[in-house]
C-alpha cells in the first residue's frame, strides 16, 4: 500500500510492505527512514487542519504507536499529515516523481515526461535521397584539378548543381560550383560570394536545375583519431550540416573523394556519397552541436553543447557515424546541351565572372540554354 505523507515542505510517497499487520510505529518507522524526520519528533493524523499554522489542540493525532493500521482504513493513496518541529529533518528526501517543469509554475512532469524530452541520438537507417548521379565530365574535372595539382595534400569543396526526381528521389549531379577558398589538410573555407553564387543559382535555373548538394575532398595528411580510423571529421560533420540545413531540399546529398592508397602503393580515387541524419540536421539548427572546435579535439566525435543520449547512454560526445546516413552513388552522361563549365575559381588572381559564349557548342535558339552563358576557360 501506497501512503502519501503530506507536510509543511510538500508530499512524499511511502510503501508499506505488509499494511494488513502495520503498525502506527512501523509507519513512524518508515517515516523517519524515508524522510529523515525522528519518531519522538513527528505528529501525524488523518486531519489535514494539523498543518494549520496555528492548528487547534483539537487535532486528532495517531498517538498509539500499537494501533494498527487495517484500523483506520487507510487506503491506497490516502494522505496522512506529518507536522514536525521547523529543521527536524536531517536531510531532503529524493525529489518525487513528478517534477515541477522549469518556468512552467503548477505544471507537473512525469519521468516519462522528462524521458521524452532527452535528446536521443540514433542511427538513421534509411536517406530520404534514393541514389546520387554524378556527371562522369563534373566529376572527373573536379577530382583530376585536386590529384594533379593538389596532390591531395589540401582540400577542396564545391557545390553540386543538378536535378531531383520527384517521384524516385533520385539526384543527378551535372556541373560543380567551386567557389573561392582556402584549404588545409583537415578545413576548408569556403570565402562565398553571395552576388556570385545568386548568378549560379539563376544560370542553374535557366538549365532547369538547382543546388542539390555538396562535394568536398580529404586530405591525405589529415589528423589522425587516436580512437581508431574515421569517415568524416567533427569539422565536416559540422560543415556538412550546415549546408544541409541551408540548402532546404530533403534529397540534399553530400559527397566525399578521397584518395586511397593501397598495399602496392598505387592510389586510387572514390566517390561515396551519404547524407546527413535528420537529428544531426536539428542539432545544429537548435544550437546543440558544437560549432567550434579546437585542435586537441578528437576528430572523429562531435561535441555537444548539452548532454544527449546515444548509444544507451547520457554523452557530451558523439562517435561521427551516428550522423551519416549513406546513399548509393552512380554516373551518368550529361545531357549534350549542358556545356562543361570550367570552375573559374582555381586561379588566386582570377578575373570577376564573366558570361561568354561557349565556340564548341552550336547555338540552340532561346537565351535559357548552356550554350549562351558559360565561364571563361582558364
Amino acid at each position: 500500500m501506497i501512503l502519501r505523507i503530506r507536510s509543511r515542505d510538500g508530499t512524499d510517497r511511502i510503501t508499506v510492505p505488509d499494511p494488513a499487520s502495520a503498525t502506527v510505529a512501523d509507519l513512524q518507522r518508515l517515516i523517519e527512514s524515508h524522510l529523515t524526520v525522528p519518531v519522538p519528533l513527528q505528529r501525524i493524523s488523518l486531519d489535514p487542519a494539523l498543518l494549520l499554522p496555528t492548528p487547534s489542540a483539537a487535532v486528532p493525532l495517531l498517538a498509539d504507536p500499537a494501533a494498527p493500521l487495517a484500523s483506520l482504513r487507510l487506503a491506497n493513496g490516502a494522505f496522512v499529515y506529518l507536522a514536525y518541529p521547523p529543521d527536524a529533518r536531517s536531510a531532503r528526501p529524493p525529489p518525487p516523481r513528478a517534477l515541477s517543469a522549469a518556468g512552467s509554475f503548477g505544471k507537473k512532469m512525469t519521468m516519462d515526461d522528462l524521458i521524452a524530452r532527452q535528446i536521443r541520438v540514433t542511427r538513421q537507417e534509411n536517406a530520404l535521397c534514393a541514389a546520387a548521379s554524378f556527371d562522369r565530365d563534373a566529376a572527373n574535372a573536379f577530382q583530376l584539378y585536386v590529384a594533379e595539382s593538389l596532390a591531395f595534400a589540401a582540400k577542396r569543396a564545391g557545390f553540386l548543381y543538378g536535378l531531383v526526381d520527384a517521384e524516385t528521389k533520385e539526384v543527378f549531379v551535372d556541373f560543380i560550383y567551386e567557389p573561392p577558398q582556402q584549404g588545409s589538410e583537415d578545413v576548408v573555407h569556403l570565402m562565398r560570394d553571395p552576388d556570385e553564387e545568386a548568378r549560379v543559382d539563376a544560370i542553374a535555373e535557366g538549365l532547369g536545375m538547382r543546388r542539390v548538394g555538396l562535394v568536398f575532398t580529404q586530405a591525405v595528411g589529415r589528423k589522425a583519431s587516436e580512437t581508431g580510423e574515421y569517415t568524416v571529421s567533427n569539422r565536416e560533420v559540422v560543415q556538412a550540416a550546415q549546408l544541409q540545413a541551408e540548402g532546404g531540399i530533403p534529397e540534399w546529398v553530400t559527397a566525399i573523394v578521397k584518395l586511397e592508397v593501397g598495399d602496392d602503393g598505387t592510389g586510387d580515387v572514390h566517390f561515396e556519397a551519404f547524407q546527413m541524419s535528420e537529428i544531426c540536421v536539428k542539432l545544429v539548427k537548435d544550437g546543440v552541436l558544437e560549432t567550434e572546435i579546437g585542435d586537441s579535439d578528437d576528430p572523429r566525435l562531435s561535441k555537444m553543447r548539452k548532454e544527449v543520449m546515444a548509444g544507451g547512454k547520457d554523452t557530451m560526445e558523439v562517435d561521427n557515424d551516428f550522423f551519416l546516413v549513406p546513399v548509393k552513388i552512380s554516373d551518368h552522361q550529361g545531357r549534350e546541351e549542358i556545356i562543361h563549365w570550367s570552375t573559374f575559381s582555381r586561379l588566386p588572381d582570377r578575373e570577376p565572372w564573366q558570361p561568354c559564349r561557349d565556340e564548341r557548342a552550336e547555338k540552340p535558339p532561346g537565351p535559357d540554354k548552356a550554350s549562351d552563358i558559360c565561364e571563361a576557360d582558364l
